[in-house]
Order: C-alpha cells, then structure tokens, then sequence
C-alpha cells in the first residue's frame, strides 16, 4: 500500500482522501468519479465545486443538504429567478457558505445553464480515458481540457469557474477517473 490509498473502517482500501470520515466513504464509494449526465445534477455540482474553492470538501458534504434547500433544489429554472432578496436570505443562511460573490454566480450560472445543454457542453470536454493514477503526484490540478472548458463557459456567461475548479467538476463528474490504482471502486 501507498500513502495514495487508505484503509477504510471496513478494511477496504480507498484514495487517501476517502476513507477518514462517514461523509467522504459514502461520497468516494457512491458518488465521486461516476459519470453524471443530467443537466440539473451537473449544475448542483458545479455550484457546489465552485463553494468549495478555498475550502474543505468535508464542509460543502455537511452543507450539502442546506444548500440543496436553499438553491431550490438545484433547480436552474428557479435559481435564475433569483433576486436581491434571495441573495440577502441566502447571506443570513448559516447552513452554507455565506460568500456574496458565490451566492451571485451561482445564480449567474442557472441563468447560463438554462441557455445550453449542459451535459453535452461539459462532457464535450472530456479526455480519452486513461490509466488510474499510481500515486497522488500522478492526480493534476487541472488539465489542458479542463482549461479549456473553463474558457468555455466563461465565454458563455458562467462565473468563478477557473481551470482548478472545472477539473474538480470533471473529476466529481466522472468525465475522469482519478480513483488511485488499488482503490475498491471499480472503474466506471
């Protein structure tokens, strides 16, 4: 074993980051790194990717549930709708991350994403597959193609969507698999 993998309280081996609370096994195991299509779903996790910025993932996972109440559901069509008033309610929700600046593109977002086929858009940009990475060295930041779908969707209209972020979503989204090598998730 690697310091890539960790034991799991199950006694099965998991990426390193996967296995130290009850939150991120059933994330690892059940949700990261399997392909999502649905434009709504892919919208929620761009937003949440984007809250994520700067923070841990543990805290948008414990959020999770508060934000998914306060966004509507994720809900494109509704969000879009948002105005001045959500955007002071959702500042004095204590249930997810308080920043104005995320608050207000992830409302810029729904208003972008209700204007394009949004798993197309995305799964557009994603890399002929490739062997599981072998260590965490080997897991980027970001790639050319995660660049380049940043670029893209500034280009039409989303916001705080940068090259780091975007390969986050294309991780979380299973348009890679960056499950290490020995993990007990099967390959998608």
């Amino acid at each position: 074993m690697n310091d890539a993998l960790a034991e799991g309280p199950d006694g099965r081996l998991r990426c390193w980051w996967g296995a130290s609370s009850p939150e991120y096994v059933a994330y690892h195991d059940d949700e990261w790194g399997r392909p999502v299509r649905d434009s709504r779903a892919l919208y929620e996790k761009l937003c949440l990717e984007a809250f994520q910025s700067g923070l841990s993932w543990i805290t948008i996972l414990r959020k999770r549930e508060s934000f998914r109440a306060a966004f509507a559901g994720f809900d494109p069509a509704v969000v879009a709708e948002f105005g001045d008033e959500d955007v002071a309610r959702l500042m004095a929700d204590a249930g997810i991350v308080r920043n104005r600046a995320k608050i207000e593109a992830a409302i810029v977002n729904a208003r972008a994403a209700l204007t394009v086929d949004l798993g197309e858009l995305l799964w557009s940009f994603a890399p002929p597959a490739r062997p599981r990475p072998t260590d965490r060295a080997s897991v980027p930041a970001l790639t050319d193609e995660s660049t380049a779908m940043a670029k893209e969707l500034k280009r039409r209209g989303f916001k705080f969507v940068g090259p780091t972020t975007a390969y986050a979503l294309m991780q979380a989204c299973g348009l890679v698999d960056d499950h290490i090598e020995g993990c007990c998730v099967p390959a998608a």
